[in-house]
């Protein structure tokens, strides 16, 4: 397989100085003066982690001097602002852990196009959003295209939602609002009519061997034999024949999303080189879609492997030099346990991802609401590890995919749950088929009563707004709702809102899900925006502005809470209620959460009056005064 072969390395002339120093003999002093300490700094991390993937030889010494060149060629074309930016970022490297909010959405369900976009920002504003991560917004594949993420075109924008030119003017308004954009950039495959893909389908032998390829049905067998699969229902499998190529794709997620081939280093220069000039655009955050794919290797399930973070170190180290100012944040969605190595710890220790999402707090969590028991919760922060300096967790209550609850099977393991008894339970509460679930969410992946399938919703939907009849009810869902927010907030270094959460938006309509006769169940939770329920936040009492004020006063307080400023440990309490999970941030702030539909009450410590918490209801309390602490939230 090509795979496992670099044969198809770049040449390199020993004759002649690496380009780049030509280039920034050429430059501007101030800016020649500054790369080439970021050279120093990086260019001897750049070489061992591509030595740990390709081996040692001159051949890889070019691949570094022309990784080098394109750094220095996307630093150099950096506009003056974004130049200012990463100068700014590399002496405040905090920046991003200053009370930061985030909010995703995809460009069309929010608000049509790039354009529609600026046109948001007041609200953003409002809200207290610093960090917006538009979900794939570059061009896809022509028809299925997995929500974006079959990418056509690195670096040019979908026409439907826009051009270059709007881009460039919505990351302009959006640095002047201070708020960052975030681009997903798919690491691990691009689209069956990719460049690419096409050049490899006419014979071009070059870009074939951009792919992993196998030959022959007993090779796809053997590779068969160790790796799960994703989409088992939609996309079985994870090879699909192509009659051009006579041979079968690597296709981990959809069979029009061909696998690339970093066993050949000409991959990784040309994906990186266009990372750094996506950054041009002004781009502030990358998600780098898919990361834990990018290695393959037989008899394992080629996910996580240790040439991943040899080629995400190196990726750090090339945006260090060439836009310091960018942050990297890991899809890795796994145990929490076994996220370190995407902050750069382990054996291959070096600067990684600035940022990973914490999956199994927020499975937990849902787990949490459905027994009304903390106990997941507490096992899942007690294993929480502490990150590197400059390094947060992203928390979030839902987002474009499903939730996926096998992110916690170690947890339930530790807990003496062999059979995940527990999150067969939670998956069929929130799927809405147990007795007296509230939850209007729909099962994905799988139609087997005793798996672990995932749960596809819209957060108020899954929480009961929808299922409510009463005015308790109602309330019951809404407290439900800002509980699971209150913990993200409190948890995160990063909380991060999905699209219409701060309203309560509920699931895409039936007629809409027919029209889009698409066969992924999670287009359930990828609602359209609905412009009467945001101006209904403007209403008193209403659902939408109890959420969405509520919300508002979360993100002012992280704002101004010195508890919130920097990346703080945040430690678990002991409580006598199982039902209640007690948090600690920094010394001076607590957060109290209750799962259950009882009031409790309870004392976070001996000298303290007891608190009362309502079904539902959470806290944060300053503790300055350990006698009688403040109410900051409740």
């Amino acid at each position: 397989m090509t795979t496992l072969e670099s044969t198809d390395l770049l040449s390199h002339s020993d004759e002649n100085l690496p380009v780049w120093r030509s280039q920034l003999n050429a430059a501007p002093q101030s800016r020649a003066h500054v790369l080439s300490e970021r050279i120093r700094k990086q260019e001897s991390v750049l070489t061992d982690r591509l030595v740990k993937v390709y081996g040692q030889n001159s051949r890889v010494q070019a691949l570094v001097q022309d990784l080098i060149q394109a750094a220095v060629q996307a630093s150099l074309a950096r506009s003056e602002d974004l130049w200012q930016l990463d100068l700014h970022r590399q002496a405040h490297p905090d920046w991003h852990q200053q009370g930061a909010v985030g909010y995703t959405a995809y460009v069309d369900q929010f608000a049509g196009n790039l354009q529609g976009i600026t046109q948001k920002i007041e609200y953003l504003k409002s809200l207290g959003v610093t960090y917006l991560h538009l979900l794939p917004f570059f061009k896809a594949a022509a028809g299925p295209n997995d929500g974006g993420f079959a990418v056509a075109h690195f670096e040019e924008v979908a026409p439907t939602l826009g051009t270059q030119e709007d881009l460039l003017q919505l990351t302009q308004a959006l640095r002047k609002a201070g708020i960052s954009l975030c681009s997903d950039f798919v690491l691990n495959h691009v689209a069956q009519d990719h460049d690419w893909a096409l050049k490899a389908k006419a014979g071009d032998t070059r870009y074939q061997n951009y792919f992993c390829l196998a030959k022959t049905p007993e090779e796809v067998a053997a590779w068969e034999k160790t790796l799960p699969q994703i989409f088992p229902d939609t996309a079985p499998g994870n090879f699909t024949f192509q009659r051009e190529l006579n041979a079968w794709v690597w296709t981990t997620f959809y069979p029009y999303q061909w696998d690339l081939n970093y066993a050949n280093p000409k991959v990784f220069l040309d994906v990186v080189s266009a990372m750094m000039r996506v950054a041009n655009m002004g781009i502030e955050a990358f998600r780098l879609d898919s990361t834990g794919f990018l290695w393959k290797r037989l008899g394992t399930n080629s996910q996580n492997q240790p040439e991943v973070h040899c080629l995400l170190q190196a990726l750090r180290a090339l945006m260090e030099i060439a836009c310091p100012g960018v942050l990297l944040k890991a899809e890795a969605i796994m145990p929490t346990q076994q996220l370190p190595p995407y902050f750069g710890l382990g054996e291959s220790s070096g600067l990684e991802c600035h940022l990973a999402y914490h999956s199994s707090l927020m499975a937990a969590s849902w787990v949490a609401l459905a027994e009304q028991d903390a106990s997941i919760l507490r096992s899942v922060m007690a294993q929480t590890p502490k990150v590197p300096e400059g390094c947060s967790w992203l928390s979030y209550v839902r987002c474009h995919d499903d939730i996926g609850w096998n992110v916690l099977k170690p947890d339930l393991e530790a807990l003496g749950d062999t059979k995940h008894e527990r999150l067969i339970e939670a998956s069929q509460f929130f799927a809405g088929v147990s007795p007296n679930s509230y939850a209007q969410g729909a099962a994905f992946q799988t139609t087997h009563t005793r798996a672990v399938h995932g749960t596809n919703g819209m957060a108020a939907a899954l929480t009961g707004l929808y299922s409510a009849h009463t005015t308790e009810d109602i309330d019951r869902a809404v407290d439900r709702l800002l509980l699971l927010q209150g913990l993200s907030f409190f948890m995160g270094g990063l909380p991060l809102l999905y699209m219409g959460d701060e309203l309560g938006l509920a699931n895409t309509t039936q007629e809409e899900l027919v029209a889009r006769k698409g066969p992924d169940g999670r287009e359930l939770h990828r609602p359209y925006w609905n412009e009467d329920k945001a101006n209904s936040r403007h209403v008193k009492g209403s659902i939408e502005s109890r959420i969405f004020s509520k919300i508002q006063q979360m993100a002012q307080l992280r704002k101004t809470q010195a508890a919130f400023k920097g990346d703080a440990d945040v430690t678990l309490l002991s409580n006598a209620h199982p039902q209640v999970l007690g948090l600690q941030r920094n010394h001076d702030l607590i957060g109290l959460f209750n799962f259950s539909n009882t009031t409790i009450d309870l004392k976070f410590s001996e000298s303290a009056s007891s608190v009362r918490l309502s079904a539902y209801q959470f806290k944060w309390l300053n503790i300055a005064n350990d006698v009688a602490p403040t109410v900051l939230i409740d």
